[in-house]
């Protein structure tokens, strides 16, 4: 059953944990949607720190009600496993088929050196055992159990590797009480797997009545939890909310789109701090909010939030919302998207759907074609037929940040203008409040003083200039 320490355990070391991916492709999946689906959650495998070795695929009108996959598939998987590949069936005690099987185990204990391989299993075993299966699909408590007694390792599916990184890359107190509530829900309904049950504790006084057993106990445990943790959380979410509407006067920039899309690269390109960047899945969940360099007036303000993924599970969605909310009451977002990556409108596709289900998708917004770095010259021309109206940019290019800074300033504080300030030296630490609040472009010294040449907004043009004419202090 997915345990948070289990997988801490076997990720502990050097070396990777192997792992299989199972998925199934159901009607209306195509083969690309497929491939894309199966790489993505080997990349989430990747970023939890186990090493795909394997996949299992197998087309299906539906996922098979108990194990997922047919049986001879499964007995392909168990074989990289080390698994019996087989679900015990229940059989009622006492009835004829009960005592057909016992009478079959008996024949089977005779015959075990002379018993046939599966005819699906592969003729030769892998050279290492997978200790972990990963299943591109959501599993009922009941597949995820079953799946683990047929292969004999833990078994994730993929709201479990999503909620487990988030777990893992969560940095501030609120993120972690947003990721504990998910994973303790998602928890709740497969405390069966784990063997809960059993004797009952007497309650009321005396110690009459039935009371409770302990998958009972366990489960009330975890919603009082639950209940601590959102308490907890409500109070945090009051401070968050408090400081948002200090920011209400001040223009606000949202960079939303699919997780390792670029946005933390951007957001330390615009506003010239250190934010946290990796090429990992989900390597940011904590919004960030930093003004943009240079300065402007009225300061722009950007805000870097979690990324986004193909079936974000939904309690992570509602666990972060009052963080998403950030992208919600922004004046402007900058959709970042992956140019380099070959499902780049998939995942356009969920980035829009999340920003609809969180109802942020009203305010205006900037289609950003990242990475385009890594994107040949006839595909660029394709992505600009296809997306007229997008912004192709490398984070990592300083014209291209540049230029995009000069379209936000123009956005927010009107059309920007070039214009030559003279500063006397009368009047030196002008120069300074200049370059925080313009884009020099050029600067000399003579014996009257400083000539900068600048460009910003018309407004802040006309603030300096008074500036420039009052007595120097």
């Amino acid at each position: 059953m997915f345990d948070s320490s289990s997988i801490s355990r076997l990720t502990a070391g050097d070396e990777r944990p192997p792992a299989v991916v199972v998925a199934v492709q159901l009607p209306g999946v195509t083969d690309g949607e497929l491939e894309s689906s199966i790489t993505e959650l080997e990349r989430l495998a990747k970023t939890l720190g186990l090493q795909p070795v394997a996949r299992i695929v197998q087309r299906r009108s539906k996922l098979a009600s108990g194990v997922v996959l047919g049986e001879g598939k499964l007995v392909e998987l168990a074989a990289w496993t080390g698994g019996s590949g087989e679900i015990p069936k229940y059989v009622r005690p006492g009835s004829k088929q009960a005592d057909a099987a016992a009478a079959e185990d008996d024949e089977d204990d005779e015959d075990d050196e002379t018993e046939e391989p599966y005819a699906d299993q592969p003729a030769a075993a892998p050279a290492h055992r997978a200790k972990v299966v990963l299943v591109d699909h959501d599993l009922t408590p009941t597949q995820q159990h079953n799946l683990e007694t047929a292969t004999g390792v833990d078994v994730l599916d993929r709201t479990a590797v999503i909620v487990e990184i988030f777990h893992r890359h969560a940095k501030t107190r609120e993120a972690r009480l947003q990721v504990e509530v998910a994973r303790l829900r998602y928890l709740a309904p497969r405390l069966r797997a784990a063997g809960g049950g059993g004797d009952r504790v007497r309650g009321g006084i005396g110690g009459k009545g039935a009371g409770e057993s302990s998958l009972e106990l366990d489960r009330r445990r975890i919603r009082d939890r639950i209940a601590e943790l959102r308490d907890e959380l409500g109070r945090i979410e009051g401070g968050s909310k408090t400081r948002r509407e200090r920011r209400s006067e001040l223009p606000t920039v949202a960079l939303v789109g699919y997780t390792n899309a670029g946005k933390s690269s951007l957001m330390r390109g615009l506003t010239s701090t250190e934010v946290y960047v990796a090429d990992k899945l989900f390597a940011t969940l904590d919004t960030t909010v930093r003004r943009l360099v240079p300065p402007t007036e009225p300061p722009i303000l950007v805000s870097d939030t979690v990324g986004f993924i193909k079936k974000l599970p939904h309690d992570l969605v509602a666990s972060f919302r009052s963080t998403l909310e950030e992208a919600a009451e922004a004046d402007l977002l900058l959709h970042v998207v992956d140019a380099s990556d070959a499902a780049h409108a998939d995942q356009l596709a969920v980035t829009r759907e999340v920003l609809r289900e969180i109802e942020a998708d009203h305010a205006p917004a900037w289609l950003l074609l990242n990475k385009i770095d890594r994107v040949d010259a006839a595909a660029r021309e394709a992505l600009a037929d296809h997306y007229p109206d997008a912004i192709q940019l490398s984070a990592k290019a300083p014209a291209d940040l540049a230029a995009l800074r000069d379209r936000l300033i123009e956005h927010f504080g009107g059309k920007l203008e070039e214009a030559l300030l003279e500063v006397p030296w009368t009047h030196q630490r002008m120069v300074h409040a200049i370059h925080e609040r313009t884009t020099v472009l050029a600067e000399e010294h003579d014996e009257d003083g400083t000539k900068l040449r600048v460009r910003a907004p018309a407004n802040v043009l006309v603030s300096l200039r008074a500036e420039l004419t009052l007595p120097s202090a």
